[in-house]
């Protein structure tokens, strides 16, 4: 998009989860996190958790504004099907790419993080998510839409609700109702969910994620970016296309509009909590309604802060929202290469560890030094940014 195209508030709120992203995966030391900036063990919801699916929102967005303008199915449906599958298997290859970089880290001495011997490439991961909710949600729209007389584009707002509601109860009818060998049906536990089990079978435990276990190195069961919880992630990208059309519909009444829906996401969420309990790593039902309703809000708030008077503040996170995917992609490749051991006059130390003891001789608080480090790769990734920035470049797949 020209940058009269394109939606400020949503490379500012992209920007915002990029920032809280690299902020949850880089800190000086693990040990010395504060909680928020951790994921759930398991049921429940830190703020960390909230990151990937405002993304996932955001990606909707963007793909409610492209829908019909730079990606219509009707003016050139081979053209249309080319770049579809450039970006689904270009997404899913960066993803397997990065996902490498891991391997590679271990190769050159990284401690591992997985049980022994665990040295496969995973084939889920954040990338391989967006490319499949991305698929998922544009075929929704494909279903939902109606070209008009004077060739335009209408998408039916009743089919992607409806869309919407079934994939959410879909996944509580197979979460509930489908038993996995060994377990009663509905059995939620790390071991006995439906969705590890089927991640177990397509793709064994050697190429899903490393700590998804039960215990520390223990054996692997689950991958929070696998296959059949990709069906409720898909939820908050068709929330986030709605939400954009709704606001692209200029109507005075848009903003009490999308802040009632976000209110009542949030309401539905922690209502269904005691019967399908909130968990990022399942992606359960009530999962994606509570960030679903959380990002509607999120977005109003970055809609605020671009149209107040010090909308200069938001300017760092408009460049990270305008180059997102590198922005993350940098981020991987800091964050792998950073706990590879360097030789030192004190031994062989990961730059994580050196970095960590250099903000802790400045900082007495070990939690506010993890911290520190966590902002100063965020700073080093911006900078990173800045060429582009300046440029006018948005780098996109």
């Amino acid at each position: 998009m020209t940058p009269r195209q394109r939606l400020v508030e949503l490379d500012v709120l992209r920007g915002f989860s990029v920032a809280v992203m690299i902020l949850v995966t880089c800190p000086g030391s693990w040990a010395f996190t504060y909680p928020q900036l951790q994921h759930a063990g398991w049921h429940g919801w830190t703020f960390a958790d909230f990151v990937f699916p405002d993304f996932l929102f955001g990606v909707g967005m963007a793909l409610g504004l492209a829908y019909g303008n730079s990606l219509n199915p009707h003016s050139d449906p081979r053209a249309f099907w080319l770049k579809v599958a450039r970006r689904v298997f270009g997404l899913i290859a960066l993803g397997l790419t990065l996902n490498a970089v891991y391997l590679l880290s271990w190769r050159l001495g990284a401690e591992p993080v997985g049980p022994e011997g665990h040295d496969g490439l995973r084939i889920p991961g954040v990338l391989q998510r967006i490319a499949l909710v991305y698929l998922i949600a544009l075929a929704v729209l494909r279903l939902s839409s109606r070209r008009t007389e004077n060739a335009r584009i209408r998408i039916l707002p009743s089919i992607l609700v409806a869309s919407i509601a079934l994939c959410l109860i879909g996944y509580w009818l197979l979460l509930t109702l489908i038993p996995v060998p060994g377990f009663d049906p509905g059995d939620l536990t790390i071991a006995g969910n439906l969705p590890g089990y089927v991640d177990r079978l397509v793709f064994g435990t050697q190429h899903m994620w490393a700590l998804g276990s039960e215990s520390w190195r223990g054996p692997i069961f689950y991958d929070p970016e696998g296959l059949l919880s990709t069906i409720p992630a898909s939820v908050n990208v068709l929330f986030g296309v709605l939400a954009v059309k709704i606001w692209q519909g200029g109507s005075s009444r848009r903003i009490p509009i999308l802040a009632c829906m976000g209110l009542a996401l949030v309401v539905a969420g922690l209502l269904l909590d005691p019967v399908f309990p909130i968990n990022k790593k399942l992606w359960t039902s009530s999962f994606a309604l509570l960030t679903s309703g959380l990002s509607f809000l999120a977005f109003l708030t970055a809609a605020a802060l671009v149209s107040a008077p010090s909308r200069i503040l938001v300017a760092p996170l408009k460049m990270l929202g305008g180059n997102a995917i590198v922005a993350f992609s940098i981020s991987v490749v800091l964050s792998a290469m950073a706990s590879v051991p360097l030789a030192t006059s004190s031994g062989a130390k990961p730059l994580q560890q050196l970095g960590f003891e250099l903000f802790s001789s400045q900082i007495s608080d070990p939690y506010v030094a993890s911290l520190g480090y966590a902002v100063s790769a965020l700073a080093l990734v911006a900078l990173l940014l800045l060429p582009l920035d300046r440029k006018g470049i948005h780098v996109r797949l």
